[in-house]
C-alpha cells in the first residue's frame, strides 16, 4: 500500500481517487474548489489538503487529473505546486488530456528535481472511472511505469507504456481522432435510417454485430435515438483535444481532414448551445 496524493477531483478524478482510497492506500486530495475536496474526505474518509503542494509532501506517488495545459501548469510548478512538496525518488503520474510539449517539459523539471515523470492520459469517461474500467496510455521511464501499475489497477482495466515521455498524450490524440469519426459516422448512420423509415434500434442491434460495431455504437446509440445527451465527456472538451491532435499534426507533417471537418461539426453544436452535452450530439446538427 502507498502514500498517495490525487490532485484534481472532476468527474474523473473523484472516483479514481475514491478507488485508489478503497484499494488501501493512504490518500490526501487537493482540488481547486475546496468543498469538493470536503465532500470526497467525507465519502472516502480520506485526508485533503489546501494547495497542491501540501498534498504531495510525504507522497510516494502525486497523481494528477486536471483540465489543460494551462492548469496543469498551475497545480505542478510554482511555489504551492506538487512538484515543491516532492522529495527525490518520488514520482507523479499525470492523468491529464494536455499536449506532448507540456509533458516533455514537465518531465525536464522533474528529472532536474530527482523524482520521475509520466504522461498517462486515460481513456473510458465518466463510467470507465466511476467502474474502475479505464484503459491507459503511458509515456515515460519503464522502472517508473512498473513503480505505478498495479496502484492504477484500482481504477484501471488496461494499462501500456508506450515509449518515452510524450507517447501517453500522442496516443490519446490518436484514440480522440478515432472516436470523432466514429461517432460522425454512426451519427449519420442515425440519421440516414430514421429518414428511410426504419426501426433503427432493430436495426442497430443487427449491425453491432457485426463489423460496423463499436464502443459508440454500443453504448450511445439508444440515447443518441432518444435525444438525450447528457451521458459522458462533453463537447467542450472534445474540441479541446481535438485542438491538440491538429495542432500536433501540423507539427510532425500528419494530414487529419476528417478530424478538421468533424472539429469544426462539433463547433455547430456549440453554437446551438450544445457545449455541455455529450459528444454523440452530433446527431443533433444532421436533425435540423
Amino acid at each position: 500500500m502507498k502514500k498517495v496524493a490525487f490532485i484534481g477531483l472532476g468527474v474523473m478524478g473523484y472516483p479514481m481517487a475514491g478507488h485508489l482510497q478503497q484499494a488501501g492506500h493512504q490518500v490526501t486530495v487537493y482540488n481547486r474548489t475546496q468543498a469538493k475536496a470536503e465532500q470526497w474526505v467525507k465519502q472516502y474518509q480520506g485526508q485533503m489538503a489546501l494547495t497542491p503542494k501540501l498534498a504531495a509532501e510525504g507522497a510516494e506517488i502525486v497523481f494528477v487529473c486536471v483540465g489543460n495545459d494551462d492548469d496543469l501548469r498551475s497545480v505542478v510548478i510554482g511555489e504551492n505546486g506538487a512538484f515543491s512538496g516532492m522529495a527525490r525518488g518520488t514520482l507523479l503520474v499525470d492523468h491529464t488530456t494536455a499536449s506532448a510539449d507540456v509533458a516533455r517539459q514537465l518531465a525536464e523539471q522533474a528529472q532536474e528535481s530527482g523524482f520521475g515523470f509520466l504522461d498517462a492520459p486515460v481513456s473510458g469517461g465518466e463510467a470507465g472511472a466511476v467502474n474502475g474500467q479505464l484503459t491507459i496510455m503511458v509515456g515515460g521511464d519503464e522502472a517508473d511505469f512498473n513503480q505505478v501499475k498495479t496502484v492504477m489497477d484500482a481504477y484501471a482495466k488496461f494499462s501500456k507504456l508506450l515509449g518515452p515521455v510524450g507517447s501517453g498524450q500522442l496516443a490519446k490524440m490518436m484514440n480522440q481522432i478515432c472516436i470523432a469519426g466514429v461517432v460522425q459516422g454512426l451519427a449519420e448512420a442515425i440519421h440516414f435510417g430514421s429518414n428511410a423509415g426504419l426501426d433503427v434500434e432493430a436495426v442497430v442491434e443487427v449491425i453491432s454485430q457485426g463489423a460496423a460495431g463499436s464502443w459508440q455504437m454500443e453504448n450511445r446509440h439508444k440515447t443518441m435515438i432518444k435525444g438525450e445527451y447528457d451521458f459522458g465527456f462533453a463537447v467542450d472538451w472534445m474540441r479541446k483535444d481535438l485542438a491538440i491532435a491538429l495542432d500536433e499534426a501540423r507539427k510532425n507533417g500528419s494530414t487529419l481532414p476528417l478530424t478538421a471537418l468533424v472539429d469544426q461539426f462539433y463547433a455547430d453544436v456549440q453554437q446551438s448551445g450544445g457545449n455541455r452535452w455529450d459528444t454523440s450530439s452530433l446527431l443533433t446538427r444532421l436533425q435540423k
